[in-house]
């Protein structure tokens, strides 16, 4: 199919890098359309592990066409060292990385903004990484922001560093008692960025359309996950930008009608990292457990992520919101020691019943989960490749997955390399 888009079903690090680099094989073009480099995706291939923050999982693979899309928030320092890092690894990234010229840039004010409007909220933090990304996209809301092609037209790039910085100052010395920025210390630091990402830097939309009427494949990756979408998450306690299906239009200049399959993914249980509500979270032993088993730290920021059981009631709401028909289910094997397993069907609060997402913030934050419990399989799945030899236990707990979220699973991870998969279908 000519355009498919890889969404998180839950609160994000659902393992959605292993999943694009899986389907890069089947693509021409792999094209990430949001988010900043707060996200992480792992991939590990032949052993060695990548953690990729604004660069498309396809680089891996020899000969793909890598976007970073007008919906990305881009830090260029953090790009060029991860241009750097995979470079030093042997991969090409020369002739196949191509950035959007009117992706936003993240400036220096940004990460100030972002860690001093997060101090002053006290008890209600959202959990940001501080890395400037919301405030990035609240210039770009508010119509201050500034292109990554502005970098090429010094004029017009002063004119709008020194907009910024007549008001950014004012707030950041009256506000939050801090020193502001020069003018140019900036101009000059993003002047030096300039000569080092200008090859890549292109017309994307223009490129995707040309690609998409010669019958090439596209794979659209986000970042985070459904439930951090800034319209469909668990508002305030969600990101900057839209990690749903809709966002690979906006984020890469794609018609809806284009879009063939929407593949979501989820893990076997769910986790999450910073503030906001998480219905079935564990922080008991069984908790630690799928933390330690799973590995559950941040692959950005090394944070512990809060973890729990498989939430149906989440993944069947991000299923409605992006138009998933098939998902990926990761981290299968980080069950194996778990003798009962539970999955969410509902969630009750004040004596009433929801079978669907609420939509009000205090109603998720302080209802109690409701469990369908299953026997776990208290085997080893790690490196299985064929879903028949899966035991009962595990194709039951996959199919009732399938049941309660209406979508059907063609993809099982159970491994981090990239041969530890199952693919049905």
């Amino acid at each position: 199919m000519p355009v498919k888009v890889v969404v998180g079903a839950q609160w994000g690090d659902e393992g959605k890098g292993k999943i694009v680099d899986i389907l890069t094989k089947d693509a021409d073009i792999v094209a990430r359309y949001q988010g900043g480099h707060n996200a992480g995706h792992t991939v590990v291939v032949n052993d060695k592990q990548f953690i990729l923050h604004l660069i498309p999982s396809g680089i891996l693979h020899p000969g793909k066409k890598c976007i970073i899309g007008n919906g990305v928030a881009v830090e260029p320092s953090a790009l060029i060292n991860e241009i750097s890092e995979l470079e030093k690894n042997g991969i090409n990234v020369n002739d196949n990385l191509f950035i959007s010229k009117r992706s936003h840039l993240i400036m220096p004010y940004h990460k100030l903004l972002d860690m001093s409007m997060e101090n002053v909220k006290g008890g209600k933090k959202i959990g940001t990484t501080g890395r400037g990304i919301g405030p990035a996209y609240t210039d770009k809301a508010g119509r201050l922001g500034i292109y990554v092609v502005d970098l090429f037209d010094k004029k017009i790039f002063r004119e709008k560093l020194e907009l910024n910085l007549s008001y950014k100052n004012f707030i950041i010395k009256n506000l939050f008692n801090s020193k502001g920025f020069n003018v140019d210390d900036i101009f000059n630091e993003y002047m030096g960025y300039s000569e080092k990402i200008g090859r890549y830097v292109t017309d994307t939309k223009v490129m995707i359309r040309d690609a998409i009427q010669k019958g090439e494949r596209v794979l659209c990756e986000g970042a985070q996950g459904t439930m951090l979408d800034v319209d469909h998450g668990t508002y305030p306690y969600v990101t900057s930008s839209n990690t749903t299906a809709g966002g690979a239009c906006t984020g890469l200049g794609i018609p809806p009608q284009k879009i063939d399959e929407v593949i979501g993914v989820a893990k076997a249980y769910t986790t999450r990292v910073g503030e906001g509500p998480f219905p079935t979270e564990l922080k008991g032993k069984e908790g630690g457990l799928l933390r330690e088993e799973g590995g559950e730290y941040g692959a950005t920021t090394g944070r512990p992520r809060r973890c729990g059981w498989f939430d149906a009631v989440v993944v069947k709401y991000a299923g409605w919101i992006n138009g998933m028909k098939t998902m990926a289910i990761t981290k299968m094997d980080v069950l194996d020691k778990f003798e009962k397993i539970y999955i969410c069907t509902e969630y009750k609060y004040k004596g009433k019943s929801y079978t669907e997402m609420p939509e009000e913030i205090d109603v998720v934050e302080n209802c109690e989960p409701v469990y369908k419990k299953m026997n776990g399989w208290m085997k080893n799945t790690v490196g299985i490749t064929d879903f028949k030899l899966l035991s009962d236990n595990a194709r039951r707990y996959i199919d009732e997955i399938s049941k309660l979220v209406r979508a059907d699973i063609t993809i099982i991870s159970t491994g981090k390399r990239r041969e530890e998969t199952i693919i049905r279908n």
